[in-house]
């Protein structure tokens, strides 16, 4: 993970912590992929994508989470689900946190809840 990915996922567990949400796993990998956040938001499993970009070129950190890394992360949570049983009966929801512009500077925030479905 690069200095801007670690420190993108710095801010997002701290603004996260910061509206109640436990995060229970930072940085998961399987074969299957990459969770770079699992945590609890009341009582919903959220997955949660962490994307920086440095601009809004091209539809900004957001739109960076593809439709192919949308199958690489859902994957990667079923292989979560399968090791960790406890968690299996929980709603689950696929959340992309987005930091626009740099982590170290001015920069926006923006967490995007339910961004995308396991369909």
């Amino acid at each position: 993970m690069t200095n801007h990915g670690q420190a993108s996922e710095q801010l997002a567990v701290e603004y996260l912590q910061t509206q109640g949400v436990l995060i229970l796993a930072r940085n998961l990998r399987c074969k299957a992929g990459e969770l770079d956040l699992v945590a609890l938001d009341g009582d919903v499993l959220a997955v949660i994508e962490v994307r920086q970009r440095g601009g809004t070129r091209f539809g900004g950190a957001p739109a960076s989470v593809t439709r192919h890394k949308q199958r690489k992360i859902i994957r990667a949570a079923g292989y979560f689900l399968q090791r960790r049983m406890q968690w299996r009966s929980r709603l689950m929801r696929f959340d992309v946190f987005a930091v626009q512009g740099p982590p170290d500077g001015p920069h926006r925030m923006l967490w995007l809840k339910d961004a995308f479905r396991a369909t």
